[in-house]
């Protein structure tokens, strides 16, 4: 990953908690120890860093507003009995849902947010971004349920 695309995904991030919810998602834990706050940043620039490694042409805005919006469900998911107990299947929809309450989104961005669950969704995505940020949820999600005690931090300010 370079430093270009953290500055971008960073920026991308401080302008969504100005605009909507964004920062309720510092406080909700994801994977092991780490937010999903960080977790989107992680996935926002992986995503970012095999596009280029696979040499695709992407809209990188979508794709990294896509990423940071993936998980947007705003809630913990950790406790069954609060609703949640089906989260893995249902969260692509609930964060899609918040998202547009709070932004306008391309048909890339509520693709990437309403597909990043295949094949545990059934419909899979439709565009290579979506593709992208599918597969780049899935290897930090690993990597954070495995080793999150370990996980670098991309920045300070994101704990």
């Amino acid at each position: 990953m370079t430093g270009a695309v953290l500055d971008r995904v960073m920026r991308q991030a401080a302008l969504l908690e100005r605009q909507g919810r964004y920062a309720v998602t510092r406080r909700c834990i994801q994977h092991g120890n780490v937010t999903v706050y960080a977790h989107c940043l992680r996935v926002a620039c992986l995503a970012c860093t095999l596009a280029g490694w696979l040499h695709l042409t992407v809209d990188e805005d979508a794709l990294i507003r896509g990423a940071l919006l993936h998980d947007y469900f705003l809630y913990d998911w950790h406790d069954p009995d609060n609703g949640h107990r089906w989260h893995g299947f249902t969260h692509p929809a609930t964060a899609l849902q918040n998202a547009l309450q709070d932004w306008d989104l391309s048909d890339v961005e509520q693709d990437i947010i309403a597909r990043h669950m295949f094949p545990l969704t059934p419909v899979p995505p439709a565009c290579r971004e979506a593709w992208l940020v599918c597969l780049a949820d899935k290897l930090c999600a690993a990597g954070e349920t495995c080793f999150s005690r370990g996980m670098p931090q991309l920045s300070r300010s994101q704990n």
